[in-house]
Parts: structure tokens; C-alpha cells; sequence
């Protein structure tokens, strides 16, 4: 009986969805840099900010991009000085800030929206129906197994 060695690093399914995910973002954040003049950071902050319709924690808005706070605290803070994000201090806890996108802000969430959108339709445009289709269970299946996984290590601590 022939036994099947084990997958290369380049075969499991987890390394291949990065190198897809990465492409993916490598070719948006050289349009919208060469376009809006934003990092892909930045991008994902002003559609995160401009999508929500509500002022976000900065803690909100790091945990919905998937970022440390000191490193969403940074991005902020250039969208700040450049007027794309107005900061202001939480009524509720005079520590925390709430942000919001400026009038500026949201003139630019608008036209990074379209871009996105132009991509996107792009993206799956190279699909069938049917492979949009399976693409989209595949995703809501391999998400919800991923949050499984998860679960088991954090009780497994």
C-alpha cells in the first residue's frame, strides 16, 4: 500500500487562500494608492468608517479591520492630519475617542467604494453563476469551521 506524504506548505488550503487574499490586496493597494493616494490600511479604515453610518472606537474599528490598536491608533492618526477622519473624545468614557469620516472623508469613501466595487464585480465577473455560487458556501463553510477551530484551541488553553 503507498502511503501519501505529507501536503508541501504550498498545498494546504490555508496558504493558498493567503496568496489569493494577497494578490488580491497587493493589486487593490496600487490602484488606490496611483488613484486616492491611500494605503490599503488606510483604504480599509475609511470603508470600515464610511460603511458603519455610526462614530467607531478606535478599539471598534482595529478588532473590524484586523488590526493592533497601536497600529490602527497610526493609520488614524495620518487620516487625521490629513483630514479624512475627525477624532473626538467618547461622551460616554472621556478616555475613549469616537471617529467619524469628514465631509472629505466621505467624498473619498464614496469614489474608493466605486473603485472597490468596480473590482469586485471584475473579480467575480471571471466566475459562472454556479461558481459564484459554490464560492460563496465554500467561504460561509470554511469561516464557520475556521471559528470552530478557534473555539477548541482557546478551551484547549
Amino acid at each position: 500500500m503507498l502511503q501519501r506524504s505529507m501536503p508541501t506548505i504550498k498545498e494546504l488550503l490555508s496558504y493558498r487562500l493567503h496568496q489569493v487574499a494577497n494578490l488580491l490586496s497587493r493589486g487593490a493597494e496600487m490602484r488606490y494608492r496611483r488613484e486616492f493616494g491611500v494605503s490599503l490600511w488606510e483604504w480599509r479604515s475609511v470603508a470600515l468608517l464610511g460603511g458603519a453610518g455610526e462614530p467607531q472606537s478606535l478599539n471598534d474599528l482595529a478588532r473590524a479591520a484586523g488590526m493592533d490598536k497601536s497600529q490602527m491608533s497610526r493609520v488614524v492618526s495620518g487620516l487625521t492630519r490629513r483630514k479624512i477622519v475627525f477624532r473626538e473624545t467618547d461622551a460616554n468614557d472621556a478616555r475613549g475617542i469616537r471617529l467619524s469620516l469628514t465631509q472629505s472623508g466621505r467624498t473619498l469613501y464614496r469614489r474608493l467604494i466605486g473603485a472597490a466595487a468596480e473590482r469586485n464585480s471584475a473579480f467575480l465577473g471571471c466566475l459562472s453563476a454556479k461558481e459564484r455560487v459554490c464560492l460563496e458556501q465554500a467561504m460561509i463553510k470554511l469561516a464557520r469551521e475556521a471559528r470552530s477551530f478557534i473555539q477548541k484551541e482557546k478551551q484547549a488553553r
